[in-house]
């Protein structure tokens, strides 16, 4: 699923061709993308066309598209989620669910999901920040993120860490790949229990966290697979710099220990045994 630098991504290429554009129409090709929006598929639509929409913005890994209206198209990628540009009349991807087509006669903004784990849903007044994902953390590239508050909240926690950093109601836009790369950069183990930590370790954490994410900013993020892209179609390029995630086996680039890859909450952690060593205090 992608995380916050893979939706930043997604963002910054919608703003040149969604902002300030006027819905001439919507297509929705199958329902279940929009199977958010109670009202159906043909509320939806009409509640778009003429809208003129304002610029993308994003909260952790959630993506909105605000409306001048002041309503919004909340947004989840799932994991196989993409939003492409295409020149109008250019042929359909094979798994296309949503078209918007413009006032302007431009190209056309598609939603296609191949898994259809992703959605579109209309949330009135939520341009500013949608009602539905509210209780979603402030991430680390958020203006108004409060380090001194989110190391209060995880240290109240009393959870392993990497549990902790998957909480996007503590903090976030950090996933799977992300949260191992972090702990890798900090010699910290995922079980690490968090209020064992010093605020001054959390804080070391948060920066990690920050710094890993923008390095993969710069590439595009991370794509393994065809599921990712941005909005041209184009993949991203940070596994070329993944220290831990996904290298089983591979020499730590700080040792040379083999990675090991361990089971965690029905997916993989991926750490290095020597600079992340099991800790005495430790919750799972």
């Amino acid at each position: 699923m992608p995380e916050l630098p893979e939706v930043e991504v997604v963002r910054r290429g919608l703003v040149e061709f969604l902002t300030g554009r006027t819905v001439e129409s919507v297509e929705v090709l199958h329902p279940r993308p929009v199977r958010r929006h109670a009202a159906g598929p043909e509320d939806f639509v009409s509640r778009l066309k003429g809208q003129v929409f304002a610029e993308p913005a994003r909260r952790g890994k959630y993506l909105w598209l605000p409306l001048t209206s002041g309503d919004a198209v909340l947004t989840h990628l799932g994991m196989s989620g993409q939003f492409r540009v295409q020149p109008a009349g250019a042929p359909d991807e094979p798994h296309l669910r949503v078209r918007f087509r413009f006032a302007d006669g431009g190209g056309e903004v598609r939603f296609v999901d191949q898994r259809m784990f992703g959605g579109l849903s209309y949330s009135e007044g939520g341009a500013e920040l949608p009602a539905e994902i509210a209780h979603i953390a402030r991430d680390p590239f958020d203006p108004l993120f409060d380090p001194d508050e989110v190391v209060a909240r995880l240290r109240r926690r009393k959870t392993g860490l990497k549990r902790a950093l998957l909480d996007q109601t503590a903090v976030s836009g950090i996933g799977n790949i992300y949260a191992d790369e972090t702990l890798w950069r900090a010699k910290l183990h995922y079980a690490r229990a968090t209020e064992t930590l010093k605020p001054l370790q959390i804080r070391g954490v948060l920066g990690h966290a920050h710094d890993v994410m923008a390095a993969a900013l710069t590439v595009g993020g991370t794509s393994f697979d065809a599921l990712y892209v941005n909005v041209n179609g184009e993949s991203g390029y940070f596994e070329r710099g993944l220290n831990v995630y996904g290298q089983e086996g591979a020499p730590c680039p700080r040792d040379g220990r083999p990675i090991r890859r361990e089971p965690f909450m029905n997916r993989s952690s991926y750490r290095c045994p020597k600079c992340q060593p099991v800790p005495r205090h430790v919750r799972w």
